[in-house]
């Protein structure tokens, strides 16, 4: 049996946010695309309190940005991004093309094509999120993207130095000083400036990922990230201060990220609790964290591994930290997850800045259909074929013909049939032909 100790709200509270977003995002897109620059130039002023004649950064202030980094921070900037470039560059080599003779004289192939161009949005809002830089411009760039915007918000009314010098250090062929809805739709839909790309990537707020979605479609998008989840499986052998750390850990993301605990030990569960109002007395981000951890926090207690599984999977969270005495038992048996952390000894926080794997992943249960940004998310598997013999031209194209007059498509059996005729021999004819006058 699945006990709640504590829940986040509704679903039609959550519902009824959704619904305003959207109509925000809507709006604001509409505004975009029909005023252009114009628009962009409002909104940044409106949003951000900051705006400049082009939010394009020259190479002088690129430049600029990177003096003002310490060395040591760059030397970790350097380090994380090649562990994310590293990882990629191995996911990489998994994507094979492919040619095959499927039967005599037919060739079947794909090719895996990176797409042209990529706007990667970096989010800066109550954080710089330096890392995101690292997650979407490394990546594409190993992917073999040709053109690579990438766009952060301005912090204090400047462009944050550490996040310009991740874009640029990572491979950005152009960067914005633009944030929010705007920098996604200028990207997306192009303005009088800002030329549009073909996919946009990283994650964001949710008026951003909602952003994303109405543009999927016009664009390529990676996927639905919105504002962080974090799920903690944990048993009787883990302490509740650890727990606590590491739900509070991404709680301090924004006032509307879920952070749940999941557990078959209902000691535990309620020492989490008491340890979580703990250190939200002393945490310096308790203010986004205890918002987010009163309005989105929740605490089940299950009665086995095997209910943890399916709660697991039923919720189907962005990041899935376990800590039991048996961690490879849920990696075997879990199919729903954006990422997973397995053991005490590693934890979200160094896959969202460092390890190497990718920290922009599925929210709001596209875990069930979708993983997370990484290498592949950048190519295009495109198939090809070639017909190398009369004789497999005539023998295919028989078949060919049959099947189309079973659809009833004349036009597409005539395709199949001229090619009968021509290469075919006089004892071959195809179902369904259309002889010459």
């Amino acid at each position: 049996m699945i006990t709640y100790l504590k829940s986040g709200k509704n679903a039609d509270d959550l519902a009824e946010a959704d619904a305003k977003i959207r109509q925000t995002v809507e709006e604001i897109l509409s505004d975009i695309e029909k005023r252009g620059d114009d628009a962009v130039h409002e909104l940044a002023e409106k949003f951000d309190g900051y705006t400049r004649e082009d939010f394009r950064l020259s190479d002088a202030e690129i430049q600029n940005a990177m003096d003002q980094v310490s060395q040591d921070d760059l030397d970790d900037i350097k380090f994380a991004q090649t562990q994310v470039r590293n990882f990629a560059e191995k996911q990489k080599a998994c994507l094979q093309n492919l040619e095959v003779e499927t039967m005599p004289g037919i060739i079947l192939g794909h090719k895996n094509l990176p797409v042209n161009t990529v706007g990667c949005y970096v989010p800066g809002g109550k954080y710089p999120m330096v890392a995101s830089a690292h997650m979407s411009v490394v990546t594409a760039k190993v992917a073999g993207v040709k053109r690579v915007i990438a766009s952060a918000p301005p912090q204090n009314g400047k462009p944050h130095p550490a996040i310009v010098a991740a874009m640029h250090m990572g491979g950005a062929d152009e960067i914005l000083v633009l944030g929010g809805i705007q920098a996604v739709g200028a990207m997306a839909l192009g303005t009088q400036s800002i030329d549009s790309v073909d996919m946009l990537v990283g994650p964001g707020n949710m008026f951003v990922a909602e952003a994303k979605r109405q543009l999927y479609g016009r664009v390529g998008i990676d996927l639905f990230a919105g504002p962080t989840e974090t799920l903690i499986i944990a048993d009787d052998t883990i302490d509740a201060e650890l727990c606590a750390v590491d739900l509070l850990g991404q709680a301090e993301h924004g006032p509307t990220s879920p952070a749940a605990l999941l557990t078959d030990s209902r000691p535990l569960a309620e020492a989490t609790m008491v340890e979580v109002k703990r250190q939200l007395e002393i945490l310096p981000t308790a203010n986004i964290a205890r918002e987010s951890w009163e309005n989105y926090g929740s605490v089940i207690v299950c009665d086995s591994q095997k209910e943890m599984v399916a709660k697991a999977d039923e919720l189907a969270f962005e990041h899935v930290q376990v800590m039991t005495k048996d961690p490879e038992y849920f990696l075997k048996n879990m199919t729903n997850y954006g990422a997973m952390f397995l053991g005490p000894r590693t934890n979200v926080s160094y896959g969202d800045k460092v390890i190497g794997t990718n920290h922009t992943l599925p929210t709001k249960k596209a875990a069930r259909y979708t993983g997370g940004l990484w290498v592949g998310k950048f190519m295009k598997t495109c198939t090809y074929q070639k017909v190398l013999t009369d004789e497999a031209s005539a023998m295919i194209g028989g078949y060919c013909s049959r099947l189309c007059a079973l659809e009833g498509f004349a036009g597409h059996g005539e395709q199949a049939n001229i090619r009968v005729r021509r290469y075919g021999r006089s004892n071959v004819e195809p179902y369904g032909i259309v002889s010459k006058a």
